[in-house]
């Protein structure tokens, strides 16, 4: 493979060297040009035995260049061996291959001349050896036309713009790598006698020229001087900028006319073009009916074309070596049939070739004496080896002079690639489809078909692709490669010799056989496969050229399908599978770089290096996602997925022993976790954008494991919220002992524990939510207990210290009648006394209760309670920013977990306690004011002795005190709770005076009215004149009082036969019709100034009698 690369790139710069010396040459850097002895145009003049040096001498010093003198500089150059313009003296190049030159001559060399070479000019091919000469001719003097439109000096060139930028880019890159195709090689076997593919070109020539024969268009052209004939980037070096562009010389039209192109295309030079047409006319002469396309070629010109017709022995030499090589590689080398009989024609047919050779090195006379025997042998031994059917045809109908196909598929390569411009391989010329069609007639003698064609212009134009990197020859190469038909597409004849083509080739597997198709097409296969296994990094700069590699990679690959034992080889079964391996293959590639690169820069960035290869591994699923994978999704649906996936499970290896091993918030699980459930959120989000829903989570749970991110990391959450909760309750306690009730301002009437509450609450709420970790909604739940743990004991804190309410209300006195009777015991039926008095320690904490700090806690509960709905709404908010509903419901199936809620309500609790604390401590606060506070004035002094002596008016002023006092410490939302307190209060303490008013407290008939007008003031005093409470709720209040009051004003007779028939209505669960109970009925009568009251009640209740 190297030494095939060396020659080519060997052959490159020789062509590229006549093309900057034609120019220079032709054009006006060179005032006169002096041709060598027989040479009449610079086409006559073989450049490559001209010394460059000796030109660019010329040219800086503006004289006259004499050619002879050129090459007699070259010449002189070839005496010392070619160095390389490194430091060592020991290293040269051979031109040749030692290897494939042949035998050694069996005669001695003959004598070094000493004197200098003759200045002779051949008349060869450009591609000829720069080491043959011919017969000299009188030198003529070749000058330019008189006038120059364009003066340029020798410097010039290197600053020279061409026009058409795109035009000479596409020419640079051209120029650029030329050994972009040393890993395009044909699966054919070598050639075993050394040919070039200057000979393969020279022969490819010949063939195209009997084909043109055969169907009449061969002529021998006029030997004339030639127009001079310029390209393109020609004609735009030879001019200036404003310059028009000279007219080009219309070249031949018809057959003739493409010929000369082909001629051109193929660097074929005049000399040989027409010793060839001569040799072919001269072979059908005397053979009549017999076809130019069905003679064989190379042997025919051997027989037809002489040593005299060279007048330099060392180019004769080497056009009858590559004849002599043509008919051993095309006849014996590689047959498509076996030889049986013939085995040992073919010896003696290699025996002839050798001694044809070798007549060369014979005396002239016995030498040609042999050459013409050993042609007449090789004749009769080549022709029915020629002749054997090998391709399903007629014997004779066509010439089988090259059996074998390798060498046919080699020469018609090089006839196409005559397609591209010789200047800009990038390009395309502008008679291909002439030239394609002209192509065709030498498919009779090289056994072309339509398959064939499409197969081996693909592998040409997919070549030459590689050598320019242009993006337009890829692109007709996968037009053409879609032409290639399919087997069913193809003529039973053509399937018949397509299976025929197969050839032995060695790999690094061995020897294998190969099909036609698989020789031309696994090279593709394989370079195509080799760039998109690793995609990320071959089309790193962007996908454009992307998108034609898969086409190619895939269109190859269903042609490959049909061949024989190819699926194996593929190793893939589908296009899909194949595709799902590219993607594969590459990501691996492309995550084994990213870990490295993380690797590398873990010190520097003092990052975890997981939080760091999660980062990339997004990064780079964003890149194959927006730029790679919708070209693959052409060929296979489900790229996205196939790509998240593998990623996805890459990155998963490397996560779950640090996963494993996590027990506690450390700063790298932090960083670690967020990244790592970052990832594989985006990725369940591009999975799901390509798929439906059922479905991705049918293919997830088959590919993928979950990274299981948000169970530990809510595990671990719930012990950091755990702890914190512990250190809130603490708090509480700690708040709660160093709470005095005292408002913190005027304005803020509320106690500082609150706020120090809230504090430590929100300072937890912030630093749960500065947790990066993932967490479910178990984690918030859990931490909404806790606050709501902590708010309810610090409202069980706040009202622990409580009395009850009996120890704020005096003893109920016995039941006494009116009428003192002595020696009665007293004896109250059903009547229990509670003889409970307040001790001293239960006083000391009533008397510290006082008012304003009862109202301080109350605003204290009130503050805590309108607070919890801004705490619980900003939770809510700040939980829906860290943990958006992205793909939860394809996590939850992947977890096989059903996803818990957030509670809808989950300070209930906190609001129903502290709500119940609100009211203990209203109804604490009125009945503490009325029964202890007010108990002189209310309780013991009111209506005593008599209604008329001690009215209500005169409770009304420090009523109105407190009442004051509540309403400037309560905050306003709770004024008409407390207030609310203090009448149900006041009220208990009326009817306790009313009912259970004691010995001392008796009321008449007439008393009704004056309270009456009592309960009328105490009720306009807490309305207030529509400041206070509403008018309703104190009727509400106070209709029960008022029925009491409505039992005074009833005649005794009355409430007599009331409460005797209430104790019979009371045990069938009614009332009596008053409304009243027997229970108030019997006290309203123990409390009434009359005689009939009395005696009924000592005959029938045994109450005893009043002492006083």
């Amino acid at each position: 493979m190297e030494e095939e690369d060396g020659v080519e790139l060997l052959q490159r710069y020789r062509r590229d060297r006549r093309v900057l010396l034609n120019f220079i040459l032709s054009g006006s850097l060179i005032k006169k040009v002096v041709m060598p002895p027989g040479a009449v145009s610079l086409d006559d003049v073989d450049l490559d035995q001209v010394s460059v040096d000796h030109v660019l001498n010329c040219a800086k010093k503006g004289g006259m260049l004499e050619l002879s003198e050129a090459i007699r500089d070259f010449h002189d150059s070839t005496l010392f061996p070619t160095m390389n313009k490194t430091d060592s003296l020991d290293e040269f190049f051979l031109v040749t291959n030692p290897e494939s030159s042949g035998t050694p001559p069996r005669r001695a060399p003959p004598p070094i001349s000493v004197s200098t070479p003759s200045s002779v000019m051949p008349i060869l091919s450009k591609s000829e050896s720069f080491r043959s000469t011919e017969p000299a001719e009188p030198p003529i003097e070749h000058t330019e036309p008189s006038s120059e439109p364009l003066e340029l000096s020798i410097d010039d060139i290197d600053d020279f713009e061409d026009d058409d930028e795109e035009e000479v880019d596409s020419r640079r890159i051209s120029r650029r790598h030329p050994n972009d195709a040393s890993d395009l090689s044909l699966r054919l076997p070598s050639f075993l006698t050394g040919i070039t593919d200057d000979d393969l070109r020279e022969t490819a020539f010949e063939i195209l020229l009997a084909s043109a024969g055969a169907s009449g268009g061969l002529i021998v052209p006029s030997r004339e001087k030639k127009k001079e004939k310029k390209s393109r980037l020609m004609r735009k070096l030879g001019r200036s900028k404003t310059e028009n562009p000279i007219s080009q010389p219309q070249q031949g039209s018809g057959l003739i006319g493409l010929l000369e192109t082909m001629r051109i295309q193929l660097e074929i030079s005049e000399a040989m073009d027409t010793r060839t047409r001569i040799g072919l006319l001269n072979a059908l002469i005397g053979k009549v009916g017999k076809r130019m396309d069905t003679i064989l070629v190379p042997l025919e010109l051997l027989c037809c074309i002489s040593r005299t017709e060279f007048s330099d022995k060392k180019a004769y030499m080497r056009w009858q070596k590559r004849q002599l090589n043509m008919l051993e590689e095309g006849l014996v080398n590689h047959p498509a049939v076996g030889f049986g009989e013939s085995g040992r024609k073919a010896s003696d047919l290699r025996i002839l070739l050798t001694k044809i050779e070798e007549s060369e090195s014979l005396p002239s006379s016995s030498g040609e004496l042999q050459r013409t025997e050993c042609l007449r042998s090789l004749r009769d031994i080549a022709i029915p080896l020629a002749e054997r059917p090998a391709r399903g045809d007629l014997t004779g109908e066509i010439c089988h002079w090259a059996d074998g196909y390798h060498l046919n598929v080699r020469l018609y390569e090089k006839l196409l690639l005559s397609v591209f411009d010789v200047l800009d391989e990038g390009k395309l010329t502008e008679e291909v489809e002439e030239i394609l069609e002209l192509l065709k007639s030498t498919w009779r003698i090289l056994g072309i078909t339509e398959t064939m064609h499409y197969t081996c212009y693909t592998w040409v134009l997919f070549r030459q692709f590689l050598i320019t990197g242009e993006r337009g020859i890829l692109q007709h190469a996968i037009e053409q490669l879609k032409k290639i038909p399919l087997k069913e597409q193809r003529g039973p004849q053509e399937r018949l010799q397509l299976k025929s083509l197969c050839s032995k080739v060695k790999d690094e597997d061995g020897f294998q056989d190969f099909s036609f198709l698989q020789s031309f097409l696994i090279p593709i296969q394989k370079w195509a496969d080799k760039k998109l296994e690793n995609y990320h990094l071959h089309f790193a700069e962007g996908p454009a050229m992307m998108e034609d590699i898969v086409t190619v990679a895939m269109v190859t690959r269903r042609l490959l399908v049909e061949e024989s034992d190819t699926v194996t080889k593929l190793g893939h079964a589908t296009e899909r599978d194949q595709i799902e391996w590219y993607i594969s293959s590459s990501l691996k590639y492309a995550f084994t770089r990213i870990l490295q690169i993380v690797d590398a820069t873990a010190e520097s960035t003092h990052e975890h290096p997981l939080a760091s290869l999660a980062v990339e591994t997004k990064k780079l699923l964003k890149k194959d996602a927006s730029l790679y994978i919708l070209i693959l999704s052409k060929w296979n649906p489900r790229a996205a997925a196939v790509s998240a996936c593998l990623l996805h499970k890459l990155y998963g290896s490397k996560l779950k022993p640090f996963v494993d091993a996590a027990e506690h918030l450390t700063e790298d699980v932090v960083s670690v976790f967020p990244a790592a459930d970052g990832l594989e959120q985006y990725i369940m989000a591009l999975i799901s954008s390509v798929n439906e829903v059922e479905t991705v989570e049918t293919y997830c749970k088959g590919k993928l494991t979950p990274y299981q991110i948000e169970t530990t990391s809510g595990t671990l959450v719930l012990r950091w919220v755990n702890s914190q909760l512990g250190r809130i309750l603490e708090w509480v306690e700690r708040a709660i002992k160093q709470e005095h009730w005292d408002p913190i301002s005027p304005q803020q009437r509320h106690g500082s524990s609150i706020v120090e509450v809230y504090r430590i609450i929100e300072e937890t709420i912030d630093q749960f939510f500065s947790l990066e970790v993932p967490m479910r909604p178990s984690e918030l739940n859990s931490l909404f207990r806790g606050i709501d743990n902590a708010f309810q004991m610090f409202t069980n804190h706040v009202i622990e210290k409580f009395v009850s309410k009996e120890d704020l209300i005096p003893p109920v006195p016995i039941l006494t009648r009116y009428k003192k009777e002595v020696g009665i015991k007293a004896f109250v039926k059903r009547e229990i006394i509670d003889p409970r008095l307040p001790d001293e320690r239960r006083s000391s904490q009533i008397n510290i209760l006082t008012t304003p700090k009862l109202c301080v806690q109350l605003n204290t509960l009130h503050y805590a309670v309108s607070q919890l709905n801004k705490l619980e709404d900003s939770i809510r908010q700040r939980w829906t920013r860290k943990r958006p509903q992205e793909n939860v419901n394809i996590k939850k199936s992947l977890n096989g977990l059903q996803e818990s809620s957030i509670d809808k309500n989950p300070f209930d609790g906190s609001r129903k306690d502290i709500n119940t604390a609100i009211d203990r401590i209203c109804e604490f606060t009125g009945t503490k004011i009325i029964f202890w506070d007010l108990r002189d004035q209310f309780i013991d002094n009111l209506y005593r002795p008599s209604v008329s002596q001690s009215r209500l008016e005169m409770l009304v002023e420090p009523l109105d005190l407190v009442l004051n006092q509540l309403c400037d410490v309560v905050v306003e939302p709770l004024r008409d709770r407390i207030v609310t307190g203090l009448l149900q209060a006041s009220l208990e303490g009326l009817l306790r005076v009313l009912l259970d008013g004691g010995p001392s407290r008796v009321f008449s008939l007439n008393d009704a009215r004056l309270l009456e007008e009592d309960l009328e003031t105490l009720k306009e005093f807490f309305i207030s004149g529509g400041d206070g409470l509403p008018r309703g709720t104190v009727e509400n209040q106070v209709s029960r009082v008022r029925s009491v009051i409505k039992l005074h004003g009833c005649e005794t007779r009355v409430l007599i036969d009331e409460l005797k028939s209430a104790s019979g209505l009371e045990l069938q669960g009614n009332r009596s019709r008053l409304g009243a109970d027997s229970q108030t009925l019997l006290r309203v009568l123990c409390h009434r100034c009359d005689s009939e009251a009395s005696h009924f009640l000592k005959k029938q209740y045994k109450i005893p009698s009043s002492t006083s």
